[in-house]
């Protein structure tokens, strides 16, 4: 990954900052987002104080994936600061409710519609605006999981959200000339899962083979796991 641009939305916590590590750690430049600017800062200085991630290895700047000018001027950040962008992580999302408690027919308006503008319209903002700043060969993932697929009691629009995530992406590996790909970590321990799953560091290997070492033909218009990841 060394020299490599990588973007990341939502980089401050759980998978996105997990994976801003671990591209940092390899080599690439890595430009993220969030839309907590303190947070951002303290990421900063962590990756600075971190001896396992190159110098100057990463960009952040404060956007809202729900706000498509915010997104269009992160890009531009990207690509004036890294040069054209070699892979994008759309990663940014937000749960409302808790997990597995959330049923569908109790859910407010708003949260239904947060839900979609920030889980699914948010990767459509971060595909297409990164579009016209990638490398030859770049790839588009966006992180996901089984819930979008199969139906559990209790997830309601979020579920909802991550099936579109995942169509969306599906979109974009039929209609760009890039690889893009759904990354499924299974259950993650993060905010949104209240804890539960496997450590964050876990999932970012399985996003960093996807972005590096992954087959591109396997990878296009493919929900990967760590099963496919084994067999490739």
């Amino acid at each position: 990954m060394d020299d490599a641009t990588v973007v990341v939305t939502g980089g401050t916590r759980g998978i996105g900052r997990a994976c801003v590590e671990a591209f940092a750690q390899r080599g690439a430049h890595v430009v993220t987002c969030a839309r907590d600017a303190d947070a951002l800062a303290a990421l900063a200085d962590d990756i600075a104080d971190d001896p396992d991630a190159a110098d100057d290895s990463l960009t952040t700047q404060r956007a809202d994936v729900r706000d498509e000018y915010d997104v269009e001027r992160f890009l531009e950040t990207a690509r004036r600061e890294g040069g054209p962008i070699d892979i994008v992580v759309a990663n940014a999302g937000v749960y409302h409710g808790d997990p597995g408690e959330t049923a569908i027919d109790a859910e407010s308006y708003a949260a239904f519609d947060d839900h979609l503008r920030t889980n699914a319209r948010g990767v459509f903002a971060t595909f297409r605006e990164a579009v016209p700043h990638l490398a030859d060969g770049a790839r588009l993932l966006a992180l996901s999981g089984g819930i979008a697929r199969e139906s559990r009691p209790g997830f309601g629009s979020y579920a909802v959200s991550k099936a579109a995530t995942e169509a969306v992406t599906r979109q974009f590996a039929a209609d760009t000339d890039y690889p893009a790909a759904v990354v499924d970590p299974v259950a993650v321990a993060t905010d949104l899962t209240g804890g539960r799953g496997t450590d964050p560091e876990r999932a970012a290997d399985l996003v960093v083979w996807a972005a590096a070492d992954a087959d591109s033909v396997t990878l296009d218009g493919a929900a990967v796991d760590r099963a496919t990841m084994r067999s490739d």
